[in-house]
């Protein structure tokens, strides 16, 4: 038997789906055969809570999480037009963020600078970090009635410009065949197009992009409004203080080189202090849990933002991304 459990939402964002007490054990089928039977309800508690966690049911390899995924509704997508790096494992099955142990991970919704992003997230845990290494959560409808309401106007009238100049195989940050999967150029120009992304090639042979997209949207089929844009992850002092200097410092008198930037989508600076302010309203909304192996997390990438907790030892969490 299996139960659906409510978090508490001043310790908990994640509606819990477990075994019962004395239940006989389940593995991966028995949760797709779950989810798939209660389709409706599962969809409602995703829509309220923005995320599920199904714990002990063994979803700890990617193909395990490669059949759960095929019993899902919806079709995956790539992370095309992806910022962080990340390795491809599978059809539509990657590695979550590799970024260096010792750092953690801002907040943000996948993908919600592109013009096309994922409505859900399917995260599996295949190795639990020694220490750390959480997948921190928060609501995206209650970061924007938690904010400054100036801020906010600011950002709704002005938008969010992205800047990015991905280099062409050798250079800091991500290149532009990494992030677009290809390294054919007519088709990233495509697929910018498509998306009403200016590119521009530079003489180094890397690609500049640059668009402008609202900083606050409305849930599809809520019609919530959410804080939905990575405007503070985007900007250089996302970065540790030191490392934000460095940057600063090298990139002086070049700043449009920087690997990526943000700014008003009027093309003014957004004010380090404006920046600070929302990163502290994000981070009194975060909700943590610790991964155990075979876990599964299903969260809405509107209503819910992530990040990641630093980390000892070594981790291993997948993900899929799925358009539903």
């Amino acid at each position: 038997m299996i139960e659906i459990h409510l978090p508490d939402p001043e310790r908990e964002l994640a509606v819990r789906v477990e075994r019962a007490p004395g239940a006989a054990a389940a593995g991966p089928p028995a949760l797709a055969a779950f989810l798939a039977a209660n389709a409706g309800l599962v969809d409602q508690h995703l829509l309220t809570a923005g995320a599920l966690l199904c714990r002990g049911f063994g979803v700890d390899r990617e193909d395990l999480l490669d059949e759960l995924v095929r019993s899902l509704p919806g079709r995956r997508m790539d992370y095309v037009d992806g910022n962080s790096p990340r390795r491809k494992l599978g059809a539509g099955i990657y590695t979550s963020t590799e970024y260096p142990a010792e750092f953690f991970i801002s907040m943000h919704n996948e993908l919600s600078y592109s013009a096309r992003w994922p409505a859900r997230l399917v995260f599996c845990c295949v190795t639990p970090a020694a220490a750390g290494g959480e997948t921190p959560l928060a609501d995206s409808r209650r970061i924007l009635a938690r904010l400054d309401p100036a801020i906010v106007e600011q950002f709704r009238a002005r938008g969010v410009e992205y800047v990015r100049n991905l280099h062409g195989g050798r250079g800091m940050g991500p290149s532009w065949q990494t992030t677009f999967e290809t390294a054919d150029r007519a088709a990233v120009e495509g697929f910018c197009r498509e998306g009403g992304v200016s590119c521009r090639w530079l003489d180094d042979g890397a690609l500049r992009l640059s668009h402008v997209r609202p900083a606050v949207a409305a849930h599809p089929r809520t019609g919530e409004a959410v804080w939905f844009n990575q405007a503070d992850q985007f900007h250089p002092s996302t970065h540790p203080k030191p490392v934000f200097d460095a940057m600063m410092a090298l990139y002086k008198g070049r700043e449009d080189r920087l690997p990526q930037q943000s700014r008003f989508g009027d093309g003014a600076p957004i004010p380090l202090a404006t920046l600070e302010s929302v990163r502290a309203t994000i981070a009194g909304q975060i909700r943590c849990f610790p991964w155990q192996a075979g876990d599964v997390l299903v969260v809405d990438n509107m209503l819910v933002c992530h990040g990641r907790m630093p980390f000892r030892g070594p981790r291993k969490i997948l993900v899929s991304m799925m358009d539903v």
